[in-house]
């Protein structure tokens, strides 16, 4: 499960974040100072980061992280102005919402920066000797060489399950990360769009199928060849 680190002093809003996203299944580390924060860095997929601390400037920790790491980072701040929300995406920022804040849209745009996130992070291997590549730009993949005529849910959900190979994601996390809106469809959608995208891949390639399907858990992506 995604990893969050919430930099954040002020404990009742550290309460609402930390409620918001581990009901959506995410994994939540509070740290309440800059220097508190810095152990937690580099094992976290997101950070959801105030500007104000005790010990130091939110912007101040932005850049840092930046100087080092391409982790996503949403700025959640009293601080309303349009000069701060510049500086703030200038620094790198990815999202920057402003206090008050409703939990429920934070933990939306958390998902949305973890989809983007997910899709990205493909595996390694030029376009000539990869079995799969994917374009996020251009939403194309090719397997074995082969183009495959994606749907754009599809192509989410390949990009999800190849950027972790192994990895088990359960039918209500595939929801979580693919479908913009996760309370909608059921888990019936998973299955459907999974069964598509075998017949896709194997279309390209007869005889592959390396979506390997767990009874009970979910699905996951086998490195295979």
């Amino acid at each position: 499960m995604p990893r969050i680190l919430v930099v954040e002093d002020e404990p009742a809003i550290a309460d609402a974040v930390e409620y918001a996203l581990s009901t959506e299944g995410m994994t939540v580390v509070r740290a309440a100072t800059v220097q508190a924060a810095r152990p937690h860095l580099n094992a976290a997929d997101l950070i959801v980061l105030d500007v104000g601390l005790p010990d130091g400037s939110g912007f101040d920790l932005c850049r840092e992280i930046r100087t080092t790491s391409n982790v996503p980072v949403i700025f959640l701040t009293s601080r309303a102005s349009e000069v701060d929300r510049v500086v703030g995406l200038e620094l790198g920022a990815d999202d920057y919402v402003v206090k008050p804040f409703s939990p429920r849209e934070l933990s939306a745009r958390v998902r949305a920066i973890l989809r983007r996130v997910a899709a990205r992070q493909l595996p390694a291997g030029s376009p000539g000797t990869s079995t799969l590549v994917l374009d996020e730009a251009r939403r194309s993949a090719t397997w074995h060489g082969v183009a495959l005529d994606l749907t754009r849910y599809e192509f989410r959900l390949l990009a999800v399950l190849v950027a972790r190979p192994g990895m088990v994601f359960p039918r209500a996390r595939l929801l979580d990360l693919v479908w913009e809106r996760p309370d909608g469809p059921f888990d019936r959608t998973v299955d459907t769009h999974i069964k598509t995208l075998r017949a896709k891949l194997h279309s390209a390639h007869a005889g592959s199928d390396p979506i390997r399907t767990l009874r009970g858990e979910g699905y996951a992506w086998e490195d295979a060849t």
